[in-house]
């Protein structure tokens, strides 16, 4: 049976903009978004909406899910109340189920030491150094990085690449569909749309 559920883990100050490409056209394309909260209380964004989650971070299990999503949040940057999300992402990867991670979130997957052998990338190169990680030789300054068809890290002024590659990783447009569709929504480039009604 095919995975059709992405996971959105979600967290006080969680950056609601950075997934909203990711999750609308996933939802477009036939994926089930569901959110994961640490508990099953309501959590505020940083855009200050309120965000009932469907599940808790203990029911998530790697499979059953097609991916899981992690987005940059202030939480990442002052203790460590979301390391359980970046230990939730190491079972998921371990499993050989994708995870996907934008900003800050990137931060926390250093600190569990998730991207000391992975290629990866994030807002710059030294806010992970600041983590003590050893994964600094792995840093790709691109806007964008896949490692292995199970890791998307993306800094926090990408989220249409990070789209990108968590669509090309998912198969979920094929490869004439998906350069149409980053031109469209990153460069405004409506000559793209043609191919995208196609």
């Amino acid at each position: 049976m095919t995975r059709t559920t992405v996971h959105l883990a979600v967290y006080d100050t969680f950056a609601d903009w950075e997934t909203g490409h990711t999750t609308a056209h996933l939802a477009k394309n036939g994926y089930t978004v569901r959110t994961v909260g640490a508990g099953p209380e309501p959590v505020t964004t940083m855009g200050g909406m309120r965000v009932l989650p469907d599940l808790t971070l203990d029911e998530l299990r790697p499979e059953d899910s097609a991916l899981l999503i992690l987005t940059g949040a202030e939480l990442w940057d002052s203790g460590d109340e979301l390391a359980p999300f970046a230990r939730r992402a190491r079972a998921f990867l371990d499993a050989g189920v994708p995870v996907a991670a934008i900003c800050g979130a990137t931060a926390g997957l250093a600190r569990e030491g998730l991207l000391d052998d992975r290629a990866h990338t994030s807002a710059v190169s030294f806010y992970l150094a600041a983590t003590g990680y050893g994964g600094g030789e792995r840093y790709v300054d691109a806007d964008a990085v896949t490692d292995g068809g199970l890791l998307v890290t993306a800094g926090p002024t990408e989220p249409v690449a990070f789209a990108r590659e968590v669509f090309g990783l998912l198969g979920v447009y094929e490869p004439k569909k998906l350069d149409a569709w980053y031109r469209l929504f990153h460069d405004s480039d409506v000559s793209a749309f043609e191919v995208l009604q196609g």
